[in-house]
């Protein structure tokens, strides 16, 4: 007569220490990781914004050189926008040709700066540096030289 033998049962699934192990592994992970991720996000939102106003800057003068709106056109940066506008001044503008941008909140331009570009010969009304600093001290110039060159 054969003798059954009961078979060991074989359980799969994951006990509850692996399954804590996993976690905390990537809890750490995640918690390392988080303020590199910060810190990458702000440094890509000045290199954006430093764009923004470069481009703003060079569309003013790209539209008081061909006489838009037969008016000069002018960009302010102020503490939490960017605004391209039609006029002598910002102060006397025509409101209906404004285009607005917002700035991050963690990128802070150090002064409120106005410049207009004349009619055109595309030249700015003075010379201007505009720095751009972040929550992290990162900070940027955009310089205007007085003939209208944009560097950054």
């Amino acid at each position: 007569m054969a003798i059954i033998k009961p078979q060991s049962i074989k359980r799969r699934g994951f006990t509850l220490v692996e399954a804590l192990l996993v976690l905390a592994l990537l809890s750490l992970v995640v918690g390392l990781s988080l303020p590199i991720y910060q810190g990458l996000q702000v440094k890509t939102n000045l290199d954006a914004q430093e764009s923004i106003i470069a481009q703003t800057l060079r569309r003013a003068q790209s539209l008081s050189r061909a006489m838009s709106n037969d008016s000069s056109w002018g960009v302010l940066v102020g503490t939490s926008t960017v605004s391209l506008f039609s006029g002598n001044s910002y102060a006397f503008r025509n409101a209906n040709y404004d285009e607005i941008f917002d700035l991050p909140a963690s990128v802070i331009p150090a002064t409120t700066t106005e410049i207009v570009f004349s009619k055109y010969l595309g030249w700015p009304n003075a010379a201007a540096t505009i720095t751009l600093t972040t929550v992290n001290n990162d900070s940027r110039n955009l310089v205007i030289n007085s003939q209208g060159m944009i560097e950054y």
